[in-house]
């Protein structure tokens, strides 16, 4: 299995020359199956790239998995190239959002709109297909498994599993560890607590044996209190949960759109050192565009 970094920044686009190392698109990762079917985590801008390097090989067939519908995570779909080849098949899958009852097909509806893009789908000349996912039900991509599990974010986000020739790799999408919106001496914060602990329970049991983790790590411990209830998470939590089910690998994403590389380089060196060396501990880093890592 290989997985390829193509966006990671988080919440809007920063390219320039000081996010140049890491990269400046957002949110999109390559996997690709043992069997080379192709599995894309997210579409933020990180997926125009990717499908500039797919082209070269029709006919494309993708299986693009949305963690969430947020801006950073879907605005490149429209600009993922094979969607205007015929001969292509792309299917798309998500949840379906029981607040608002749209399935995972609103994330074309929404965007293809004139008021915002000037192509409608019925223009796209590929395949689209969608298909709405329930927690805990794997799903066959050829010779891989794609599970999706619920994560904490003001929306629904699936975060997702992939197992491939007993190798293993989880994207969280965006995840705030979970935390008692009651005060210690308020009547509902025990039962809140073990709500908690059931949670972190199934979202650990889904991460057993993980050869990598990636994970949102938005911010530092001192930003985090002024963030709180945004839906992200810091380098301290990830290296924590890493630890905690065992991972052979972190790697670290959704990088703040305001930290230049330098800045990002040190408040994640500065984490690492908090958290110590631990025997048999994960290897941690930065996610960056173009980073391929093969298992």
């Amino acid at each position: 299995m290989k997985v390829r970094f193509w966006g990671v920044r988080g919440s809007i686009p920063s390219p320039g020359p000081a996010t140049a190392r890491y990269g400046g698109n957002t949110t999109c990762i390559e996997v690709r199956s043992d069997a080379g079917e192709l599995i894309i985590l997210d579409a933020g801008t990180g997926i125009f790239p990717l499908a500039q390097s797919l082209i070269a090989r029709l006919p494309v067939r993708a299986h693009v998995f949305i963690t969430h519908t947020h801006w950073d995570h879907i605005q490149g779909l429209p600009f993922f190239t094979p969607l205007y080849i015929p001969g292509n098949t792309v299917r798309i899958h998500g949840a379906y959002d029981v607040v608002t009852g749209e399935g995972i097909d609103q994330v074309m509806n929404v965007q293809l709109q004139y008021s915002y893009f000037p192509v409608r789908e019925a223009e796209m000349r590929a395949g689209i297909e969608y298909e709405n996912l329930t927690v805990g039900q794997a799903v066959a991509v050829g010779d891989a498994t794609v599970t999706p599990v619920m994560l904490n974010h003001p929306v629904v986000d699936f975060g997702y599993r992939v197992d491939c020739g007993g190798k293993s790799v989880f994207f969280t999408g965006d995840h705030e560890p979970w935390f008692n919106i009651y005060e210690a001496e308020d009547e509902g914060h025990a039962e809140y607590e073990r709500l908690i602990a059931e949670k972190n329970a199934q979202v650990e049991a889904a991460l057993q044996g993980l050869d990598l983790l990636i994970v949102d790590t938005s911010y530092t411990t001192a930003e985090y209190p002024s963030k709180r209830g945004w839906g992200h998470g810091t380098y301290d939590a990830g290296i924590e949960m890493a630890r905690r089910v065992g991972a052979r690998r972190l790697a670290c994403t959704h990088h703040e759109p305001t930290r230049s590389d330098e800045e990002l380089e040190r408040v994640f060196a500065e984490a690492v050192a908090r958290a110590g060396a631990v025997a048999g501990g994960p290897e941690v880093f930065l996610a960056r565009e173009g980073l391929e890592i093969s298992f």
